[in-house]
């Protein structure tokens, strides 16, 4: 019974932990992006509020708590707030999956630095990926906007197309895994000293593809379009209610994405022992940030691709490549 309490207690810890940091680091990658921007672009970014503008994330959560929030007045209300919960919730409960380092003790209790070690963290994933989208698709249609409307059905489109693409990319790396774990997955690149990415080249381009696609980044935001639907789908929101989107969909999936990309074909936390026991753990921060990085990078580089032709690099180019993946890496696995 006692350790049962114990366990729970872990759990307990691990999961305010999780909150705690990815939402403060949610809030500050705003920061880091805009100044990321601003030296592409030749400018400063942020500078006034705090030391090298540090502060300017806080000025901007105040500026939207004290803003005035105004519904629609034919707004579906239920639907309205619901959609608001059904963007975060999902973005955050996919970190709960992702193992951040190798187990270590205390007090001779095994901590893992992952809150549900399943051998089904895959499939879990996924579903809360595809149930992220239902916020989007909540709140265009209750916001009672046709601008609101649209973004949400341009979003649907994105995600109905790149789902598909997203679960043939990592099918490849579950067949040379042999599980669906997360946990697993990891232990057998470090079991196999090879990183998944080496033989799964093309599935790794394409779970880039879907990462950008699935968090409505810079080429895949048509969703947004601020030139055609002014932001799109939450333009009806006012406040804090409006600044939770971008959070959960900008910030919060990009770093979950990144995070999983590192578990699924970079190898998770193994790399080289020069940081001490901390090691494992600074080289998992470091792998998912230089893809945060570069999704940021993206945004400020290219341009944005027409809906039209979204859908059809997905059904036309992407899904067949990732058909033919799955084949070629089975086909070898059975023969050698």
């Amino acid at each position: 019974m006692i350790e049962l309490w114990i366990n729970l207690a872990i759990t307990f810890i691990k999961v305010l932990l999780i909150l705690g940091i990815f939402l403060g680091l949610g809030a500050y990658l705003t920061w880091f992006e805009r100044k990321l921007a601003g030296h592409i672009q030749a400018r400063i970014g942020p500078k006034l509020v705090g030391p090298f503008g540090l502060l300017q994330p806080l000025a901007d959560g105040i500026k939207l708590l004290t803003k005035e929030s105004i519904i629609p007045r034919n707004a579906d209300k239920p639907v309205y707030y619901l959609a608001i919960v059904l963007s975060l919730a999902p973005s955050l409960l996919l970190f709960s999956v992702i193992p951040f380092g190798p187990g270590f003790s205390i007090f001779g209790y095994e901590i893992k630095p992952v809150v549900a070690d399943v051998n089904i963290a895959l499939i879990f994933l996924f579903a809360m990926g595809s149930l992220a989208v239902y916020g989007t698709i909540f709140s265009g249609w209750a916001s009672n906007s046709k601008y609101a409307f649209i973004g949400s059905l341009r979003k649907s489109a994105v995600m109905i197309a790149y789902e598909v693409i997203l679960g043939f990319s990592v099918l490849g790396v579950v067949l040379l895994a042999g599980t669906m774990s997360t946990v697993g997955i990891v232990e057998a690149q470090i079991k196999s000293g090879v990183w998944y990415i080496l033989y799964q080249p093309v599935a790794f381009v394409l779970f880039l593809f879907c990462m950008l696609a699935e968090s409505g980044r810079v080429p895949f935001d048509i969703q947004e379009a601020e030139a055609e639907l002014v932001t799109g789908y939450n333009v009806e929101y006012g406040g804090m209610r409006f600044g939770v989107f971008p959070l959960a969909e900008w910030y919060l999936n990009v770093m979950a994405l990144s995070a999983l990309a590192v578990v699924l074909f970079l190898g998770g936390w193994s790399g080289p022992n020069i940081f001490g026991p901390f090691s494992p753990y600074l080289w998992f921060v470091l792998k998912m940030f230089s893809l945060v990085f570069f999704v940021l990078w993206l945004h400020w580089t290219l341009p944005r691709f027409q809906a039209r032709d979204i859908t059809e690099i997905a059904w036309k180019i992407l899904l067949p490549i990732a058909l033919l993946n799955v084949v070629i890496t089975a086909v070898v696995l059975y023969f050698v």
